[in-house]
């Protein structure tokens, strides 16, 4: 087997919790109805995958949450935050982990994501011991910054070469098996995990 130099970490499922159904009862307490089925079947289309592509703001997002849930007058904060519910926090035992990987591996975070929740990541879910997301990792690539989502090839072909990283020497691990799959077929190891799962595997 290939010596593993550098790591590719997801973000949502694998380093932050997620709580659908806190979502999907922050939106509806907010009268965001519409949006409600968006979160509980999980769709990443219109308005969602806008924002997470950066094709469209926050205050336009925000704007089509309101439109979408006619009645319903939440200002952009509520929004962001009924939105943010979805994420709980990283557990203090990941980011040990990451600490205790920093000087074995190169790593770096890729995610699709969007402003909303990167925002909400900077503010503190990160920060332990001193360290926050830029000690662990040396670049973090964003969807909603890169115009790309995975699975696409093109997000990893690029997340590798910016960071110098050779697909071969590089684990890659997701929550989301399609994922892996894409990340397997440019010649990367993946790992198909979630949580806590990846601790002890790594």
């Amino acid at each position: 087997m290939q010596e593993i130099k550098n790591i590719i970490f997801d973000f949502g499922g694998v380093l932050v919790d997620l709580d659908k159904q806190r979502c999907i009862e922050a939106f509806d307490k907010i009268g965001a109805h519409k949006i409600v089925k968006y979160v509980d079947e999980c769709r990443q289309e219109d308005l969602f995958h806008d924002l997470e592509v950066g094709n469209t703001g926050i205050g336009d997002f925000c704007r089509e949450v309101r439109h979408l849930s006619s009645g319903c007058k939440a200002s952009d904060e509520e929004i962001c935050n009924a939105w943010n519910s979805l994420l709980t926090g990283i557990p203090e035992q990941r980011l040990e982990k990451l600490a205790s990987l920093k000087g074995r591996y190169r790593m770096v975070l890729l995610s699709n994501t969007n402003p909303i929740h990167w925002q909400k990541a900077q503010d503190g879910m990160f920060w332990h011991n001193g360290m926050d997301v830029d000690d662990y990792f040396e670049g973090t690539f964003l969807s909603y910054r890169m115009h790309m989502l995975k699975p696409d090839p093109q997000i990893f072909v690029k997340t590798l070469m910016t960071s110098d990283m050779m697909a071969y020497e590089t684990l890659f691990i997701d929550d989301s098996p399609i994922n892996c799959a894409a990340a397997s077929e440019l010649g990367m190891m993946s790992l198909n995990l979630k949580g806590d799962e990846w601790l002890d595997r790594v």
